[in-house]
């Protein structure tokens, strides 16, 4: 999704071996690419998450940066991490923003579009 010439891609995957089925515990990895196609050079000041689980049970991340980053991501340029979380069901949803700010000094918030976490082959 691109926002203010902004785009968001995201890459999931399951971690078993850092999850317990028998105690609810699923752990996700989420690799997010944000790729600046405006014309200035942006800053990621803040995060913020919305999990959702598959028993509707949410709940709300927020900071400063990412993964201990306020990464500035010139025009043309792309940045790339990896962050993970923990489910109590093997199925969820994650979507969020980002608040930016450009050269410019205007801040922005670019949306996070929902994606899914799950277990290989839960859904058909």
């Amino acid at each position: 999704m691109t926002m203010h010439n902004i785009d968001i891609q995201v890459k999931t995957h399951f971690i078993a071996s850092h999850s317990n089925e028998s105690a609810n515990e699923y752990a996700f990895a989420y690799t997010i690419t944000i790729t600046n196609h405006s014309d200035v050079t942006v800053q990621l000041l803040k995060r913020a998450w919305k999990i959702t689980d598959a028993d509707h049970k949410i709940t709300r991340v927020a900071g400063d940066g990412v993964v201990g980053e306020q990464p500035q991501i010139a025009p043309g340029e792309s940045y790339s991490y990896t962050s993970g979380t923990v489910l109590a069901t093997p199925i969820g949803t994650m979507e969020g923003f980002y608040t930016m700010v450009a050269t410019s000094g205007e801040h922005f918030d670019v949306e996070i579009p929902s994606f899914r976490l799950a277990i290989p082959n839960i859904i058909h």
